[in-house]
């Protein structure tokens, strides 16, 4: 490891209503959306024992591949990458096929994962904690600490962002990823975790809702778009 960032999240960061503006599912295949990942068309969704490509006009499933998703999934522009038990495996999203596998750093502890710089940046729930890798060899690059428990992980514009769920509330956090001070906060409404989280490179995130098996579309809000 290079570097390592232990500051901690700042509780007075602005805080606003997260809006929902769309939910898709339930998805009836699986106990619960584990992971969430967006490919320009369709939202992919780790729902149990398979993954499902879901249309964003029609919300209904596209494609259905049968892989193990056991928390987060990210998307690099070509393949998709899933976290499964205490390993990540590299999947060409046209055929199923598994490339290849790293060890996922939190050695089946591991949550919410996304694709940045060419990097992997994999959540780790109750170590509240975010790890970039390398994506070849699972190597743990740099760290960045949470003051909650972390689920999903997104990069857009250079901002990073990462889910919570603790005490059953629920948050989508923007914060420094040189430090991790918290800089702005999403509250989502009472009773709606986030299990996944992935932006659409606009203004959508999309939320894996756990055992409601739910997709939940939010609104980035305007001024974290600038």
């Amino acid at each position: 490891m290079n570097a390592e960032n232990t500051s901690r999240g700042n509780h007075d960061a602005a805080a606003s209503a997260a809006e929902i503006v769309r939910e898709y599912g339930p998805f009836e295949d699986g106990t619960s959306v584990n992971g969430v990942t967006y490919d320009g068309k369709h939202v992919w969704a780790a729902v149990g024992p398979r993954l499902i490509a879901v249309d964003i006009e029609s919300g209904l499933p596209a494609r259905t591949l049968e892989r193990v998703g056991d928390a987060g999934t990210a998307f690099d522009g070509t393949h998709l990458y899933q976290i499964a038990e205490a390993r990540i495996d590299k999947i060409d999203p046209a055929t199923g096929q598994v490339l290849h596998s790293i060890p996922a750093p939190g050695n089946g502890s591991d949550s919410g994962m996304a694709w940045a710089e060419g990097s992997l940046w994999v959540g780790q729930y109750r170590d509240r904690r975010i790890h970039q890798i390398d994506p070849e060899t699972g190597k743990v690059l740099r760290s960045i600490e949470s003051n909650r428990f972390v689920t999903g992980v997104s990069w857009v514009d250079g901002q990073l962002w990462h889910g919570t769920w603790e005490a059953e509330e629920s948050e989508l956090r923007r914060i420094d990823p040189a430090t991790g001070q918290v800089l702005q906060r999403l509250v989502m409404p009472a009773g709606v975790g986030v299990s996944g989280l992935e932006s659409d490179g606009a203004e959508l995130f999309y939320c894996g809702g756990g055992e409601s098996r739910r997709i939940r579309a939010v609104r980035r809000p305007a001024a974290a778009t600038a």
